[in-house]
């Protein structure tokens, strides 16, 4: 059946991406590499109180290992501005992802969850050895992300999710997002930055860029963060690596940058 099919396909994706074997897959789960051979042979398919286990440890949804995506919902605000061609804030530079490199590097595995693929952060931090998860709200963007990193030949464990409904079920090592944060309400803010939080382990990172709202951006949206309001999400448990706002008049924008380490107190 083409369910089956597609959810092999998915198991078998997220398996690779998170370079572990079916044995170790087997024993994180609490059963046997064959079950797991058979999943990603078609042979069979998880038991239904396995699927919610299965999609929390992939970090996806159930719906998404079936292949059935967020443009199926009625979300189209959030998705249209997804989808547009106009991307309005100046993103984190290379800059910043080179800083990763120097603060963790993947000397030994370092995993990344990196919220947005409207940039080429998973891609770069996959091509320098970091083991990345990385999910959209667009299967219109997920499909460029992964044609560019299958052309590239990295592996992203990509998959489909809803910022704004999207829960972390697992630590991770660095947690990156930039141009999703000016589609989080601000009511929402307080709830999700404890989320990625807490899910960030002990020397971990947090790598954000948020737009900020000045009297030259033009930007009609009620999301816009106010100068310097990212940085007061993080307390005395985290080390700021970097804190800066870059302004271009020019462009209209102007973005404050942020690499937090979680240090502990």
């Amino acid at each position: 059946m083409k369910e089956t099919n597609i959810l092999s396909k998915r198991i078998y994706e997220s398996r690779k991406a998170l370079k572990l074997t079916q044995e170790e897959l087997a024993k994180k789960l609490s059963i046997t590499p064959q079950s797991v051979s058979r999943w990603e042979n078609g042979q069979s398919r998880p038991d239904i109180d396995m699927l919610p286990r299965l999609a929390a440890f992939f970090g996806t949804t159930i719906d998404s290992l079936f292949g059935y995506h967020a443009e199926n919902l009625k979300i189209a605000d959030y998705e249209q501005k997804r989808t547009s061609k106009e991307i309005y804030y100046i993103g984190r530079t290379k800059k910043m992802l080179r800083e990763i490199l120097g603060l963790i590097p993947p000397v030994k595995p370092v995993t990344v969850l990196v919220a947005g693929c409207n940039d080429d952060t998973a891609i770069f931090l996959a091509r320098n050895g970091y083991i990345v998860s990385a999910f959209d709200i667009s299967e219109e963007v997920l499909n460029a992300a992964r044609n560019s990193a299958e052309k590239i030949g990295v592996e992203v464990n990509f998959f489909n999710a809803n910022a704004l409904s999207y829960r972390i079920e697992k630590s991770f090592d660095v947690i990156c997002a930039s141009e999703i944060m000016m589609h989080i309400p601000k009511k929402q803010r307080d709830k999700i930055f404890k989320m990625v939080q807490d899910n960030t382990k002990i020397g971990g990172l947090n790598v954000m860029s948020a737009v900020v709202d000045k009297n030259f951006t033009k930007i009609s949206d009620g999301n816009l963060y106010h100068s310097a309001e990212l940085f007061g999400y993080y307390g005395a448990d985290w080390k700021f690596e970097l804190m800066e706002e870059i302004s271009d008049e020019d462009k209209n924008c102007c973005v404050d940058n942020m690499i937090a380490k979680k240090i502990g107190i």
